[in-house]
């Protein structure tokens, strides 16, 4: 069954991601690893929803959709802003990025997951992890 979950587009809603993630993991009784990677991921998606796609305008929402199913749960986040080039870019890791305040974020994401996937041009996200 998947549950839908909307929110406007200011930061301290991403307490709501966090009382989520809390409930889920004792109702499903995620390990520390996956309450942790599960918990940093959906934080940064949803923030990077409020800060880049929805440009912390608090008018539009952020939208969560999420579904437990043979051992995995998946999270859906989107925005309502134009998306992003996300194949474009740049490894934070690199020297010349290094001082880069940007790309982390992604970084983690895609470090942190079992599957990532960019949709609607980069406003939506997919995140399934494995969860037994």
């Amino acid at each position: 069954m998947e549950t839908e979950l909307n929110f406007s587009s200011k930061l301290e809603n991403l307490v709501v991601i966090e009382r989520l993630i809390d409930d889920l993991c004792l109702q499903y009784n995620f390990s520390s690893e996956v309450y942790g990677n599960i918990l940093v991921t959906m934080v940064e998606a949803v923030n990077n929803a409020i800060l880049h796609g929805n440009k912390c305008n608090s008018n539009k929402n952020v939208h969560i959709k999420y579904c437990v199913k043979n051992q995995y749960i998946t999270f859906v986040v989107e925005d309502e802003g134009p998306g992003f080039n996300f194949e474009n870019i740049p490894d934070p890791t690199l020297p010349e990025n290094l001082e880069k305040p940007n790309g982390r974020g992604l970084f983690l994401m895609k470090h942190l997951v079992d599957d990532i996937k960019f949709l609607k041009n980069g406003a939506e996200v997919e995140l399934k992890f494995k969860i037994a």
